[in-house]
């Protein structure tokens, strides 16, 4: 078997599973404690990947921001903050959003076969276009990082490339941040959505950490083997 990345999810979401509302601004699930703890684990990353639909909705930065983090990172002979990395069927994104315009280290964006050329006239002049599969393979997006020096990867989400990381059982370790309120909402977007996943009643995750963040809590989880080697 090809060699992958160390895999981290990262996610934060209501006591009853959503990570968003329908509102059209963000919905704040964590905060300024966590936010620092988070920003201390992309630190120690290669690269952090969110799905096309999470550059698109919420239009994140996945930059350091700790000027401390930065010097660190910097020292060790990197760049101050780690790649950043999208999947994409359609190739559907905007050149001008933060994912490709902040921020000094390499953008790579994993696409359908058939989109390769549309995204690289879209998108060529400000990211790696990779040609991932058709569909997109995570496995194979997985194994491509790694060749190109990734051996720590943050998955920041969102649902659908969670639920995905978690099926193929390509996942290593889970942080999940559980905040102190509900959503209540059916049509708001889940942590998860319907899939087979590895772990079940038979075959329970383990819980390596439980930890109070201010007024949220994070529950670390042993999701392989390799938990904790990298």
């Amino acid at each position: 078997m090809a060699e992958r990345p160390y895999i981290l999810l990262s996610c934060a979401m209501s006591i009853d599973g959503y990570v968003n509302d329908t509102a059209d601004e963000r919905l704040l699930l964590s905060n300024a404690v966590d936010f620092e703890r988070v920003d201390h684990v992309r630190a120690g990353c290669d690269a952090i990947l969110v799905g096309a639909e999470t550059v698109r909705r919420d239009n994140p930065r996945l930059v350091v921001k700790s000027a401390e983090h930065r010097a660190a990172r910097v020292a060790r002979g990197q760049h101050p903050s780690p790649r950043k990395v999208t999947v994409t069927e359609g190739a559907g994104l905007d050149a001008e959003a933060a994912f490709f315009q902040e921020g000094e280290a390499e953008k790579l964006v994993y696409c359908a076969s058939s989109t390769v050329d549309q995204a690289r006239s879209r998108l060529g002049r400000h990211a790696t276009i990779v040609d991932g599969g058709q569909p997109v393979n995570l496995r194979q997006v997985a194994e491509d990082l790694y060749s190109r020096g990734v051996g720590r990867l943050m998955v920041e989400g969102g649902g659908t490339i969670h639920t995905q990381f978690l099926t193929e059982e390509l996942a290593d370790e889970l942080h999940l941040v559980v905040a102190p309120f509900f959503v209540g909402d059916s049509k708001a977007p889940r942590f998860v959505g319907d899939g087979e996943f590895p772990w079940s009643q038979e075959r329970r995750a383990t819980l390596a950490e439980v930890r109070q963040v201010g007024d949220v809590v994070l529950l670390r989880y042993a999701l392989s083997p390799r938990f904790g080697t990298v």
